[in-house]
Order: structure tokens, then C-alpha cells, then sequence
């Protein structure tokens, strides 16, 4: 039986259960020495074709000519002048990252941390070269992390010579930030990046500030689904690399979700569960089907219902009480239960065989983006007015993946404050007045130090509005 998985009732046939791993926030994490996937037949592939930007010319310093008579075209008639040249960064407000997209001729000098973008050929020289200090990471303000110079040059003179041409274009971010708990792997880093590499269909080479070894090994199907090419450890990297373009900088939409009216426009969640599926080779798309062709329900099928276990704090105090509990009600019910260091498509396939996901908040939840689509995923929010917060990490990105989302918000004689603190205790008591005294005390008491015994009588109730979900 896998350590990933443990079943706690017999049901239909599902895919044989496996392992994947899960990390709390700020958790220190193992190092998995793995090697980044290397190019092949990289002289042959051609890169993607970008849109060009325009490039200001001496003509474009010129003032418009109002004088048909005196205009440069050949009938008579005034010409427009050029518009603007759009600055190749995107730089936005203090609470978003900065995102620079480049085309043409650019040199990297990764341990200089240095972008170089010189003039094209055509355009004679840049007469106002711009500059701007990019961190490529999704959270603009994040600590511990090197700033990339993106630097115009006045002429092609100026630039450094190519030590290594590459094929396709470069997307450069950081890895390194809140990394190491789940959750923000996939919304801090894997979601933007996804939203930024995808129009390349594999066809760009990843460049990587801060490289964590860890990750690589284990979200290395997925990075290789998004770049076929070696990845390049930014921070080490002394040699002067020249790409046809380059993305400088990811940015989120929104925590652990997409906004399909954002630019880059057009993506959604339902589009990134695919993708996930696609590149996992996950087989359900859908949930069981509950009801016959003749809209009878089909006492035959139990639906799979998977609780996701914790082994720190906001830990489901009575597993056994609630697993009896949902058999009677009418699931097969197993216990997910994923280690850290594992490849992550290991315990997807285990989750992507369950019609129902139920677990209290916490980075294990973000493991709903293997349901298939249309499946019911339960929130258990903890005590001390956290539903916010629920609503922002789980709640909305569940109804963006089109899960059917059920939220559960533990009462106060579910919490174990109540026998650890005492009913008097501000934390119990007024959960108000903790939230006013700042996020350390929340997250120390109801993230950190309590855990949920549910109210069998009241879940019942999510329960079973869980399994007429099914059916509808």
C-alpha cells in the first residue's frame, strides 16, 4: 500500500494509488540533485514568430509635416508619424510584478544579472536608451532575491559578443521567494510562469534566477512540458548568451488562479487543469456519473471521496468518526496522505480518481487541481473568522477550476484552542481583536496552533449536499 494513499473502504476500480509531496510554508526542504532536461536538435527548431515592436528612428525625432505639399509621399499626400516605441518593460504598481517582453536581438549575461537589448541594424542606434531593475518573481516586493538590470544600448557597438546562440527565446524569473510550500509553488511560480511560456509551445529556453534544485526535480515533467531546452542557472552562468527575444519577469493574475480578461488574455483555469492533465496523462476529465440514462440514481457506484490528511497543526482530530460517516452516507472513502519529496504527478493521479476532495486549509488543498472538472471539493475553514482567507486561496480559484465548492467553517467548540487556551482567551473568545493586532498573531494561533474535531451531525448535512451535487 502506498505511504500516499491509504483506502479505508472498498468501492470501484480506480488507478493504483502512488506518492507525491506536499510542503508547508517556509518548510526547509530537501535537495533533489536533478538535471534539467538537455536540448535536442536544437539548431533545427525556429522560434515562434513575435509580434515586432516598433523601433525609433532619427525620423521618428522629426515633427509631423502638416504641409501635404511638402509631405516625403510620392502622391502628395501627408504622411502620419510613427507612434511611440513601446518601452519593452511593463512597469505597474507597487503590490504587482514587472514584466519586460523583448523582441529581437538580446544578450543575457546571467551572473552580471544583466539584460542587454542592443539597437537593430535598421534602426541606426537608439538616441534615449532606457533602464529598468526587474525582479522576476511574482510578488514585486519579495526579500532575498536579485534585482535583473534590463538595459537598452545606444549601439550594436556597445553590445558584449554571443558566446552561446540559442535557437528560441528566453523566459528569465526567479524561483526561489515563498517556494517550498505547495500552494505557493503553484501560485507564486507555476501558474504565472505557465501564463507566460504557453504561447511557445515548448519552444523557449528557461532562465532561472535563484534555481532551487528541489523544484526542478520535483515539477520537472511540467517544466519540461512548458521548455524543451537545458535550463540555465542564471546565478552561475558567466557566459554571454544571445536569444531572438526574451520574457523578463512573471506576474500572477490573482492567488492560485487565473483571470482570463488579464493580459496575457484569453488563459483560464479549466485551460491549466487540462494542461495538467495532459501533462500528468490523468485519465477523468469528469466525475463519476451518479444517475442512469433513465435519470434513476445508480445505487451500484459509490462516488470516491478523499480526505486530505495533515500532519501539523489544523490536523482532522476525529479521521475515523468522519470516514464512518461518509460511508453511511454512500462514498468509498480514502485517506490522502502525500510526502514532500516526491515527484507531484505521483499523488495527482490519486486525486484525479476522487469525486470529492474535503480537507481543512492548508497547502495539501492545492492538490484540487487534479480533480476533474465538475468534481466537489470541501473546505474545511478553521476557527477565528479565517473565511477570508479561505475564500481568497481556495474558494475562488475552486470555482474558477469549475469545482463544484462546498466551504465549512469549523465553529468554536470544533477548535482545540477552546481546551488549549481556554473559552477566555482573546483567541477564543474575540476573534476580532486578533485579526487587529496584526497577521503574526493570526497565523500563530489559528494556523498554527489549532486542530479540528468536526461536529458529525452538522457535517453530515456537507455531506450529502456533497453527493446531490454529483447528481446534478
Amino acid at each position: 500500500m502506498s505511504a500516499a494513499i491509504r483506502r479505508s473502504s472498498p468501492g470501484h476500480a480506480h488507478p493504483s494509488p502512488a506518492t507525491s509531496a506536499v510542503g508547508e510554508k517556509r518548510q526547509q526542504v530537501p535537495v533533489i540533485e536533478e538535471k534539467p532536461p538537455k536540448a535536442e536538435h536544437a539548431a533545427e527548431v525556429k522560434p515562434p514568430p513575435v509580434e515586432e515592436p516598433h523601433v525609433e528612428t532619427e525620423e521618428d525625432q522629426k515633427p509631423i509635416i502638416a504641409d501635404a505639399s511638402t509631405a516625403i509621399g510620392g502622391d502628395g499626400s501627408a504622411e502620419e508619424s510613427a507612434p511611440a516605441k513601446k518601452p519593452a518593460c511593463d512597469i505597474q504598481g507597487p503590490w504587482v510584478s514587472d514584466v519586460c517582453e523583448i523582441d529581437g536581438d538580446v544578450r543575457i549575461h546571467g551572473s552580471a544579472h544583466s539584460v542587454l537589448i542592443p539597437p537593430s541594424i535598421e534602426s541606426g542606434g537608439n538616441p534615449n536608451p532606457q533602464e529598468w531593475r526587474i525582479l522576476p518573481y511574482s510578488r514585486k516586493h519579495m526579500a532575498n532575491l536579485n534585482e535583473v538590470t534590463v538595459r537598452e544600448l545606444s549601439s550594436l557597438a556597445d553590445a558584449p559578443a554571443c558566446e552561446v546562440r540559442s535557437p528560441v527565446p528566453a523566459m528569465v524569473f526567479a524561483m526561489g521567494g515563498l517556494t517550498g510550500n505547495y500552494w505557493h509553488d503553484f501560485s507564486d511560480i507555476m501558474i504565472p510562469l505557465y501564463l507566460r511560456a504557453a504561447r511557445f509551445n515548448g519552444e523557449v529556453q528557461l532562465v532561472v534566477e535563484n534555481i532551487q534544485p528541489w523544484y526542478v526535480g520535483k515539477y520537472r515533467t511540467i517544466l519540461r512540458r512548458l521548455s524543451r531546452y537545458e535550463i540555465v542557472d542564471m546565478d552561475k552562468d558567466d557566459r554571454v548568451r544571445c536569444f531572438p527575444g526574451a520574457v523578463v519577469g512573471i506576474r500572477m493574475h490573482k492567488e492560485f488562479s487565473i483571470d482570463p480578461a488579464r493580459e496575457p488574455v484569453g488563459h483560464s483555469m479549466p485551460e491549466f487543469t487540462k494542461f495538467l492533465r495532459e501533462t500528468f496523462s490523468l485519465p477523468r476529465d469528469v466525475p463519476v456519473k451518479l444517475t442512469g440514462a433513465d435519470g434513476e440514481d445508480n445505487e451500484k457506484v459509490k462516488p470516491r471521496l478523499m480526505i486530505i490528511s495533515r500532519r501539523h497543526p489544523r490536523k482532522l482530530m476525529n479521521v475515523a468518526d468522519v470516514v464512518a460517516l461518509a460511508e453511511r452516507v454512500g462514498f468509498e472513502v480514502v485517506i490522502g496522505d502525500p510526502p514532500f519529496n516526491v515527484d507531484v504527478g505521483e499523488f495527482a493521479k490519486d486525486v484525479n480518481a476522487a469525486d470529492v476532495l474535503m480537507g481543512v486549509h492548508g497547502a495539501g488543498l492545492t492538490n484540487s487541481m487534479f480533480l476533474p472538472t465538475g468534481a466537489v471539493f470541501i473546505q474545511v475553514v478553521p476557527y477565528g473568522k479565517m473565511e477570508h482567507i479561505g475564500e481568497v486561496d481556495f474558494g475562488v480559484p475552486a470555482v474558477d477550476m469549475r469545482l463544484k465548492y462546498i466551504a465549512y467553517s469549523a465553529g468554536m467548540e470544533e477548535s482545540t484552542l477552546v481546551d488549549t487556551l481556554g473559552r477566555d482567551h482573546p483567541a477564543v473568545k474575540d476573534p476580532e481583536s486578533i485579526h487587529r493586532s496584526g497577521w503574526g498573531k493570526v497565523a500563530e494561533y489559528y494556523l498554527g496552533t489549532q486542530d479540528i474535531r468536526l461536529d458529525l451531525a452538522r457535517f453530515e448535512l456537507v455531506l450529502r449536499k456533497a453527493m446531490q451535487l454529483l447528481k446534478e
